[in-house]
């Protein structure tokens, strides 16, 4: 026989071994706790328009998006008909290279990529760029150098003087020498070579603005300016620094957006669109990337199964929660039922039709069972043809409330077919023998038993959370069979019992016991305190009490024999 310290310690460790489970998947793979939560997705497509310059063949590589904290990259796909599609590293930077040996006409090709917004994210690819020498032509390299002689002298660190040359490109825009560089270069190009020439490093970047529904925007240049191992992002036409929350970096280590090779008059636009999907197809999402990055983590959710089988064990999984229920109303609050697990197979029939539906249809199948059955046994017919005769009655009342309420047009009554009919004839069988032996209000009690526990299992498995959580946490399941052993242990009164006890109680409480001064309940109460405070000794006093009695009543027996 097994302890109950080894007992508690293996319910113990089935609890444990639960929710360290279930916080594993929701730190794992983000599966919420709670249905109903939603992630944003947005879905960017850079669409490529070009000319061929020729009959020859074409090559095209088109950078693909950097990677910044905030923004996961979990999905890419490409449209090209006709062409080879392939995926480079060059430079450090990753390309989609599309390859065709002959084009004519207008040529448009697409990529697609679906970013998560992801707080956990916190990788990034942009890297420190070289210093190199300002080897500007002239006038050019003078007017950079005098540009980054006004603003170094009003400047403490890299991100300051970089505010300092945009503030004074957009003050002195009319002065001869910032004309000749805006004339010559992009604000992006005269910032960053300013910034070279006080030897800081910097450069360029593009970057996508996220805006739900747009269509052919443009890529926007910004500044990346470093200091040290840290980097701000300028915006070069208003000076303002940092990333909002809707900005997608596109190239971010100088690499172009576009090469072009046999084509002309090449154009880029970006179309967007957010998506709301919930947590767990997030979760999902980010665990496909890891598998593609070879991290993939074991999952421990039924989804992971093919969808087949997903809706079939989304019931199975029900069960354990009916069965719960099931030991708690029976062990702990005392109700009877017709069979120990008949209401959780009927809860399961009523999540298939509804509950009033199921209530209606159960009521009167029973009902008409038993009224067969009771002809049936006045025909004195053996035990397996008597319960095979109530298994074709059964089926019959089945398919008699489904044709009525066909005709009838309640589609709601067909569903009755989803009851099972193996245990409702087993339970006609059983009630009709009770009906015998106990009369018919124990019939009463135990019908009315197994649809009141029958009901609150349909509660418990048709909520939403018990659903989600059953089906994406597998660990419930040891959650809720240590809860079932630590019932199962239990053998104490059952709460349907304690209104027996109820005038002992009240005496109790109210009389002294015998010839005693205090309550009896407070003497109890004491030696309870006495027992918890020091049990040994107490039993030793007990046992040694008992003794003596027992000495004494002999003695007195003795002496009223010699007498």
């Amino acid at each position: 026989m097994v302890s109950r310290g080894v007992f508690y310690f293996v319910t113990a460790i089935l609890f444990v071994a639960g929710i360290l489970l279930m916080v594993y998947q929701h730190l794992t793979f983000e599966v919420p706790f709670l249905p109903g939560q939603a992630r944003t997705l947005w879905s960017v497509e850079a669409k490529i328009e070009f000319r061929p310059s020729g009959d020859g063949p074409v090559a095209v590589n088109f950078a693909m998006p950097a990677v910044q904290p905030g923004l996961l990259q979990v999905r890419q796909d490409t449209s090209s008909l006709g062409y080879g599609v392939d995926y480079l590293t060059r430079h450090g930077s990753n390309y989609v290279e599309w390859t065709k040996r002959s084009v004519s006409g207008e040529q448009v090709l697409y990529y697609r990529a679906d970013f998560l917004i992801d707080e956990d994210s916190s990788s990034s690819s942009m890297r420190i760029p070289p210093l190199s020498e300002n080897a500007e032509p002239e006038p050019y390299g003078t007017a950079i150098a005098e540009l980054a002689d006004k603003a170094g002298s009003r400047s403490a660190d890299p991100f300051s003087f970089t505010a300092q040359i945009i503030k004074e490109l957009r003050n002195s825009k009319d002065s001869e020498s910032i004309s000749l560089l805006l004339k010559q270069y992009s604000r992006s190009g005269i910032i960053v070579r300013a910034l070279r020439a006080a030897g800081i490093q910097a450069r360029e970047i593009g970057i996508v603005t996220l805006e739900n529904g747009r269509r052919n925007r443009q890529l926007e240049s910004r500044v990346a300016v470093f200091s040290g191992p840290r980097y701000q992002i300028f915006n070069p036409e208003d000076g303002t620094s940092g990333m909002r929350e809707n900005q997608l970096i596109w190239t971010d280590n100088g690499n172009p957006l576009l090469n072009l090779t046999g084509g002309k008059a090449a154009r880029v636009s970006f179309s967007m669109l957010r998506h709301r999907i919930s947590a767990i197809e997030a979760g999902k999402l980010k665990a496909g990337v890891d598998k593609a990055a070879g991290g993939e983590m074991v999952s421990l959710s039924i989804e992971a199964l093919p969808v087949e089988e997903q809706s079939m064990f989304k019931n199975i999984l029900l069960l354990t929660v009916g069965v719960l229920i099931v030991v708690f109303l029976r062990i702990i609050v005392g109700v009877k039922t017709s069979g120990t697990f008949m209401p959780v197979l009927i809860a399961m029939a009523f999540l298939q039709t509804n509950l009033v539906v199921g209530l209606i249809g159960f009521v009167a199948i029973v009902g008409v069972g038993l009224v067969v059955r009771s002809w049936l046994s006045h025909l004195n017919l053996l035990l397996v043809a008597r319960i095979s005769a109530v298994i074709i009655v059964v089926i019959g009342i089945i398919g008699s409330l489904s044709v009525l309420s066909y005709k009838f047009g309640l589609t709601e009554g067909l569903k009755v077919a989803f009851f099972p009919m193996i245990i409702l004839s087993w339970t006609i069988e059983r009630m009709s023998i009770l009906w015998e032996e106990e009369g018919y209000h124990e019939v009463l009690k135990q019908g009315g038993g197994s649809l009141f526990v029958a009901v609150c299992a349909y509660l418990a498995m048709s909520s939403g959370i018990v659903q989600h959580l059953t089906f994406n946490f597998i660990g419930i399941q040891f959650i809720i069979l240590s809860l079932v052993m630590i019932m199962g242990n239990y053998t104490g009164f059952r709460l349907t019992e304690l209104k027996r006890f109820k005038p002992l109680a009240s005496q109790i409480r109210k009389y002294p016991n015998g010839d005693q001064q205090v309550q009896e309940s407070e003497r109890l109460r004491g030696e309870l305190k006495e027992l918890h405070g020091d049990p040994h000794n107490v039993y030793r006093k007990w046992k040694h009490q008992a003794q003596d009695e027992l000495k004494k009543a002999k003695g007195a027996d003795a002496g009223g024999k010699e007498d």
